[in-house]
């Protein structure tokens, strides 16, 4: 994913096709739960908002950054709940409006990153590519949220090979955030897309192994889906391991969706 323009261009059309979810929405459907605890359509649409704000000061004005960066560190638990809190109380076309603004703020900011330049971010510094790619998974994840509270149905599209390459790249991040020692060997996971290509990650011959549909895989290391409910299959007891604790974003081990029907 080195080319901040191509990654940029699918980040606005998954956001656009999210916002055609939510742009004619009556106020009593914005307040309609989804599937994430306490969390309603406004706070999924609060927090893109929120985040893309972060995104864009760490890439503008690192320093600023690192004083928010304080705040979360003192709040880890809290840090993004409030936020999400804080955006969801605004009137909807408010909300709505506000977040249009900032995801074309920071497209134009990271788009004016100079190659190879990196920035401070929750996790590992960013480059504009990356950060490109954490918030198109980010918003992929909280459109599924959003499509799950209204009983819509989303079609995958190819901008899931970005999630699927965040995923992999995070499966030690997996770990870490959790204090378990990762595997030293890498795997070989192999996906297949929606028009029915292969997306191949890691060493042909890997002692072990995860194929399925890429767009199980996203939904699993997004935590949107539990491990029981995919069609993956996991050759090796650490490539098993790893589909139940795997997540693809930045921040605190996430607890994960329950099985359907417990």
């Amino acid at each position: 994913m080195s080319d901040p323009a191509v990654v940029l261009d699918d980040l606005r059309e998954e956001s656009e096709e999210l916002d055609l979810l939510v742009r004619e929405l009556s106020e009593e459907q914005w307040g309609a739960p989804t599937p994430a605890p306490g969390w309603t359509i406004a706070h999924q649409i609060a927090h893109l908002a929120w985040t893309d704000r972060a995104a864009l000061l760490a890439a503008t004005d690192p320093e600023a950054f690192a004083v928010e960066t304080e705040k979360a560190l003192a709040a880890p638990d809290r840090f993004v709940d409030e936020g999400a809190e804080e955006g969801a109380k605004l009137p909807p076309a408010e909300l709505l409006a506000s977040w249009r603004v900032g995801r074309e703020r920071l497209q134009e900011a990271l788009r004016a990153v100079p190659p190879g330049a990196r920035f401070p971010w929750y996790g590992p510094p960013m480059s504009a590519p990356a950060m490109a790619t954490a918030r198109l998974m980010e918003t992929w994840a909280h459109a599924q949220d959003v499509a799950d509270a209204l009983g819509a149905v989303r079609a995958p599209t190819a901008r899931l090979r970005h999630v699927a390459w965040i995923g992999v790249r995070a499966r030690d991040y997996a770990y870490l955030v959790r204090g378990i020692p990762a595997p030293t060997e890498p795997f070989r996971v192999e996906l297949t897309a929606p028009d029915g290509e292969m997306w191949a990650y890691g060493p042909e011959g890997a002692a072990q192994t995860i194929t399925g549909p890429a767009l199980d895989f996203c939904l699993l290391v997004t935590q949107r889906v539990h491990r029981d409910d995919t069609a993956l299959v996991a050759h090796g007891p650490d490539a098993e391991r790893w589909l139940g604790i795997a997540q693809a974003f930045a921040g605190p081990a996430g607890a994960g969706r329950a099985p359907e029907g417990a």
